[in-house]
């Protein structure tokens, strides 16, 4: 009977060894795919920054592209504002000239 005890509990040992294997390669298992699930999506984000980043160097190249069409038009708009504020100052200055001289030079009692 002793024989037998000794044998079951050897088989116990060898059973709990063969058990702590198992969990050692599922931990190992695990940590390793972990891992590999942290590369891949530090990949995907840096992917994701990179067509992000690139789409938003696109823009910018766009706006200021049209940026300079509108400082273009925007001065065109200013040198045609002034060329009118011209002419008409010219127009009347003759006028106002006339209106101060008369302001200037009349006397009221």
């Amino acid at each position: 009977m002793a024989s037998s005890s000794q044998n079951g509990i050897q088989l116990l040992l060898a059973a709990e060894q063969e058990a702590q294997h198992i969990v050692n390669a599922a931990r190992t298992a695990k940590q390793a795919r972990l891992k590999q699930a942290k590369e891949e999506a530090e990949k995907e984000i840096a992917e994701f920054r990179a067509q992000m980043e690139a789409d938003y160097q696109n823009k910018v190249a766009e706006s200021s592209g049209d940026s300079g069409a509108n400082v273009k038009r925007l001065e065109a708009e200013t040198d045609g504002k002034i060329h009118r504020l011209k002419e008409e100052a010219s127009r009347i200055s003759s006028d106002v000239v006339s209106m101060l001289l008369r302001q200037v030079t009349t006397v009221k009692n």
